[in-house]
């Protein structure tokens, strides 16, 4: 799919293959303050999503893709989720799995490719995230695409023992 390849990246389907990569990535307590996780997944809990994960999104409500190089080295995960076809709208979540892979444009680019899947075949009328106020790194990124800050959620998200605002960040088509 043209839309999903990109200059030194592509965006794929999950594959039975991906299972100790996914396993690393949401058993990893660094990403649980934006995954909203309290506790680690089981090896079974994430065989069985990757088992259901080409379910449409139409039916599910979610799209998770791998951010692979063209050495076919999983570099992270970029997802659609809460889909909402009647309003033409989904949130967007990113996430580069080594911070050796960051600062070098992968989620530039991945994010840039979902956004031209979601116009060219889910016909979207907007997009949205959640960025923790401190996370200016995805702030800039989101912000690259056009994504404007509507709203800040003050005291949203409770992380070691502090409360942290959260941004409601948009992009309409």
């Amino acid at each position: 799919m043209l839309t999903l390849k990109g200059k030194d990246i592509y965006l794929r389907a999950l594959e039975p293959e991906d299972l100790d990569f996914v396993h690393a990535i949401e058993n990893h307590e660094s990403v649980w303050e934006i995954s909203n996780t309290q506790t680690p997944y089981s090896r079974f809990l994430i065989k069985q999503y990757l088992e259901n994960a080409h379910k449409d999104i139409f039916e599910v409500k979610q799209l998770r893709l791998v951010i692979s190089n063209y050495n076919d080295i999983a570099l992270g995960m970029i997802d659609l989720f809460d889909f909402d076809f009647k309003n033409s709208r989904a949130g967007v979540g990113i996430l580069i799995k080594e911070t050796s892979e960051r600062q070098k444009g992968v989620g530039n680019e991945a994010l840039g490719l979902l956004i031209k899947y979601c116009n060219a075949h889910l016909n979207l009328h907007q997009l949205y995230c959640n960025i923790s106020e401190d996370n200016q790194a995805s702030l800039n990124l989101f912000s690259k695409h056009g994504f404007e800050i509507i709203g800040l959620k003050k005291d949203w998200n409770l992380v070691n023992g502090s409360y942290k605002n959260e941004y409601l960040l948009q992009r309409i088509n």
